[in-house]
């Protein structure tokens, strides 16, 4: 597996999973906003073939710049590849490019309730406070 920035020819393999993956789905537009934006803090997993398997699509909250803070729009893991911490490297990989490149003093995100999974990732793995 290969963790990396995503680039303007993976955003519609990164819509293509979000739809597989989850109920959230965004139009193509806030894929370019992100990417055209926000280079530098979207990333993708890709597979031995280069097939990408999961994403995340990141962004820095405009609102805020006496205190910078980034903001994870979307994180998608395909089944098949689910358990192997992808998830968890590519929120790694988007909060370190948050501080490195913007001085992100915190991240944001939105999940449902209903979400398991998500919650125990986020509170138990990555130290998030609801």
């Amino acid at each position: 597996m290969n963790i990396r920035c995503a680039r303007p020819e993976d955003l519609m393999n990164m819509q293509h999973c979000n739809l597989l993956c989850l109920p959230e789905n965004y139009q193509m537009k806030y894929y370019f906003y992100h990417g055209l934006s926000w280079p530098q803090l979207s990333y993708v997993a890709e597979d031995e073939k280069g097939q990408i398997v999961g994403y995340v699509l990141a962004k820095m909250e405009e609102d805020s710049e006496d205190n910078p803070h980034g903001h994870i729009t979307s994180l998608a893991v395909k089944r098949s590849h689910r358990r192997l911490g992808l998830a968890q490297k590519l929120m790694d990989q988007a909060a370190t490019a948050m501080v490195e490149c913007f001085n992100a003093k915190y991240v944001s995100l939105h999940v449902r309730k209903s979400n398991r999974a998500a919650l125990n990732l986020y509170t138990n793995t990555l130290k998030f406070v609801i």
